[in-house]
């Protein structure tokens, strides 16, 4: 092995750690590998940034302009209220949300067709008193299957497709993924609308202050005079009142010593975790206030949660330095946490990606606060940009679909989406490309130069020939299987996008060992990468999902796993029937 190709080897390694620990934003481990890969001469000074001037991703910068515009656009509100008022049972709420998430996604990005639909989810969640755990991860699981169906569904199948037209000098149709992906999709869909319910059962058959669909909360509350609290014991809370103290502070310092010894004076300041039930029961019987309207509620005040995420601003602030909050007089009521790290006072703890804020205020002023902080809202919010009622938005993104499909390069046909919506005043570019999400941009582009190095150095033959030893990849479905798996196992730790680029040029170099064409190859790996299920973390919808549903880590292992073991089998096979 060459230094060229264990040096890059390391460098991967040490990038997809890096990707699955979360430890530093996905754009800084992106530019600081893009830079060493150049400092070990992976690649010429001239390549470094080719990666932003690619097919991939101008179309991907172009796609996220347009669902801009379709999101202000409330599609789905009418129907969600009609709905709603039909009474559906909730099978059918879930396998229509569902449903509805994955056609999103086959015409857009997965995060945004996760948005989109979402809002519609809960609302009829909240009506007709489904559990929002039963909604929230098929919800994201069906964006991420319906992504599997066109060529614009991911970046995956974007790249893909431009690597078999530098390949072969022709890439995939729009709909050439359909051929797997629709079928996997829908299977995909119905198995987990099913599993769904049994695995988080009505909230109703336990007690609200315990149920599992409830979200735990991290909280600062004081202790008014005659609260019931006073002259209990830290050790106490928990078995008393369902919460879970994290310090006690009297003055402005803590009470420090062994819980069974910490006694809850008239006062002091309580920071506790728990379920959000839990708390609102303790503020009805005055056992815990907050005080944080100390001048009174304004007449327009309302409280909305709100979950960061992956592009939001918030992302490693702490709470006390959220200036986007503080001076609109917006307050922090509560943080539920993904990973909770309690340090210091509330002020004090730090947001990541998925964590969900309750915010309290002017309503006017939480909806430009939520919008300059690119944090979603859970809660309807009064939007700071108007509506758009039009229809035309629609009609042409359907013809830059149409003209994808029939063979127009697609970072051509948006591009004429975009100038159009742009002359028609329905999308400001100047403010659309500052409300971009940067860090998957620049993630993907500078992973571009990267993973073409993995062919031009070499590694992705010797990557080939050691797995030859282990598998006959010279039989076509042997290599396509170990392809989709690899893609699978990776794909729950890292982005999707970062491994179509990693594991492309070694498909193609199966491929070319093996005389096969490289289609099924390519398509295996668009397929894999997106069959995320298992983990939180691998996909931003997951980690998402996490926050607003209140699911734990094992929660996704529990309902993913039959999931991608289903979605594998019938994948290989329809490979084989369709690409073979």
């Amino acid at each position: 092995m060459s230094f060229e190709q264990a040096s890059l080897l390391i460098l991967l390694l040490a990038m997809l750690v890096l990707f699955s620990f979360e430890r530093i934003r996905i754009e800084v481990v992106a530019i600081a590998g893009l830079l060493a890969g150049y400092a070990l001469g992976l690649y010429p000074a001239d390549q470094i940034f080719a990666g932003f001037a690619t097919p991939v991703v101008i179309t991907v910068i172009e796609i996220l302009l347009i669902v801009q515009v379709l999101a202000r656009a409330k599609l789905f509100d009418d129907f969600a209220a009609r709905w709603a008022a039909a009474r559906p049972s909730p099978f059918k709420v879930i396998s229509g949300t569902s449903s509805l998430a994955g056609f999103v996604s086959i015409f857009m990005n997965n995060i945004g067709a996760f948005a989109i639909t979402l809002p519609v989810a809960l609302r009829l969640g909240v009506v007709l008193s489904i559990p929002r755990r039963q909604l929230v991860m098929p919800v994201s699981f069906a964006a991420l299957l319906g992504g599997l169906v066109s060529l614009i569904g991911t970046p995956a199948n974007l790249l893909v497709s431009d690597a078999l037209a530098k390949a072969t000098g022709a890439g995939f149709r729009f709909f050439d993924f359909a051929y797997v992906g629709l079928p996997v999709a829908i299977a995909g869909i119905l198995l987990i609308t099913f599993r769904v319910r049994r695995l988080f059962p009505e909230p109703d058959a336990v007690p609200a202050t315990i149920s599992p669909g409830t979200r735990r909360i991290i909280v600062e509350r004081r202790v008014p005079e005659a609260s019931p609290l006073i002259g209990t014991r830290l050790s106490e809370c928990s078995t008393r009142y369902a919460i879970k103290p994290h310090a006690l502070i009297r003055g402005d310092n803590f009470v420090f010593g062994p819980l069974d010894q910490s006694v809850i004076n008239a006062g002091d300041v309580l920071l506790a975790e728990g379920a959000d039930g839990v708390f609102a029961e303790l503020a009805a019987a005055q056992a815990l206030i907050a005080d944080i309207h100390p001048d009174g509620l304004p007449p327009d005040f309302t409280r909305v949660e709100t979950v960061v995420m992956p592009e939001s601003t918030l992302v490693g602030s702490r709470i006390r330095s959220l200036e986007v909050f503080h001076h609109r007089g917006i307050a922090v009521a509560a943080l539920s946490m993904r990973t909770p790290r309690i340090e210091g006072r509330f002020l004090d703890l730090q947001l990541s990606i998925g964590d969900i804020l309750t915010l309290e205020g002017p309503r006017m002023a939480i909806a430009e606060a939520l919008e300059e902080s690119e944090c979603l809202p859970l809660a309807p919010t009064t939007a700071a940009e108007p509506a758009l009622l039009s229809w035309r938005p629609f009609a042409l993104f359907a013809c830059g679909v149409a003209a994808s499909a029939i063979g127009l390069h697609p970072e051509v046909a948006f591009a004429g989406v975009v100038l159009s919506l742009a002359l028609l005043n329905h999308l400001n570019i100047r403010q659309a490309m500052a409300d971009l999400n940067w860090p998957i941009i620049i993630m993907l582009a500078a992973m571009i130069p990267i993973g073409q190095a993995v062919a031009s150095t070499g590694t992705a033959e010797a990557i080939t020939g050691w797995l030859s030893l282990v598998v006959p990849i010279s039989h076509p479905l042997s290599g396509i299987a170990l392809i989709l798996f690899l893609a699978m196992a990776l794909t729950p730790f890292v982005n999707n996008a970062t491994v179509a680029i990693v594991l492309t040029p070694i498909a193609l170099e199966f491929a070319r060992t093996g005389r096969h064409a490289p289609d099924a190859y390519l398509i295996a790996v668009a397929v894999g990468a997106s069959l995320d299920f298992l983990t939180p973390f691998g996909h931003h919808n997951n980690t998402l999902a996490m926050g607003i549903g209140g699911y734990r880590f094992s929660d996704f292992l529990r309902a993913g796993w039959p999931l991608a073991v289903a979605s594998y089998g019938l994948a290989l096979l329809l490979l084989a029937l369709f690409w073979l």
